[in-house]
C-alpha cells in the first residue's frame, strides 16, 4: 500500500508508458495536440503555482522529492536542454547529446532563485520550440539524436512526446501537492 502511495506521488498522471500516445506513430492531428501542449505548458505552470507563498514554493511535493520551487527550475534547465536537443537533430547527423544529474542540478545556486526567473525562461524557450516545430515537414520527425547517458537514440517525434509528458507529469506532481494541502 505505501509503495502504490509513492508511485502516485511521484507519477500523478501514470509513467510516460501509461500516456495515450507514447507508442502512437506520427500523425498530423497528434502533433497539432503535441504542439498546443508545447505552447500552453509555460501558462498552464504559471496557473498553477501563482497563488502559493514562499512557504508553499520550498514544500516538497511529496517526502523525499523535490520541493516546488525546484521542479520548476528543474523543468527550464531540463526543456531548456531539450529544445538544443531538438536543435542539433535538426542541423546535425544523429548528434551525441549528454545527459545531466538532475538532483545536483536543483542542488545548484541558481535553484535558489525566484521561481519568476525560470517561468520567464520556459516562456522564452517554449515559444522558440513552438516556432521550431509548428511547420517541420513530416519527414523531419524522424531526425534523431543519440542520448550518451541512456545509450538510446531518439526520434523527434518520440522526445516530443516525451517532453509533453514531462511537463505535464511535473506540473501534476505539484497540482495533487496542492490539493493534499488544501492550498
Amino acid at each position: 500500500m505505501i509503495e502504490e502511495n509513492i508511485e502516485s506521488l511521484k507519477y500523478p498522471i501514470g509513467k510516460f508508458s501509461d500516456q495515450h500516445f507514447a507508442e502512437a506513430p506520427y500523425s498530423d492531428k497528434l502533433k497539432e495536440e503535441l504542439l498546443l501542449e508545447i505552447k500552453v505548458f509555460p501558462k498552464v505552470l504559471e496557473m498553477t503555482i501563482q497563488n502559493l507563498d514562499a512557504d508553499q514554493l520550498a514544500t516538497p511535493y511529496r517526502d523525499g522529492g523535490w520541493t516546488v520551487a525546484q521542479v520548476v527550475h528543474h523543468l527550464a534547465d531540463t526543456h531548456m536542454n531539450a529544445f538544443m536537443r531538438f536543435k542539433k537533430a535538426l542541423t546535425e547527423n544523429n548528434p551525441t547529446v549528454e545527459g545531466m544529474d538532475q538532483d545536483k542540478w536543483v542542488q545548484l545556486p541558481d535553484s535558489k532563485l525566484p521561481v519568476n526567473i525560470s517561468l520567464t525562461l520556459l516562456h522564452a524557450i517554449h515559444i522558440k520550440w513552438f516556432e521550431l516545430l509548428k511547420d517541420l515537414p513530416a519527414e523531419d520527425w524522424q531526425n534523431t539524436y543519440y542520448h550518451a547517458a541512456k545509450r538510446k537514440t531518439y526520434t523527434l517525434w518520440d522526445a516530443l512526446k516525451t517532453y509533453v509528458w514531462h511537463g505535464k507529469h511535473h506540473t501534476a506532481q505539484i497540482t495533487a501537492l496542492i490539493k493534499r494541502k488544501k492550498w
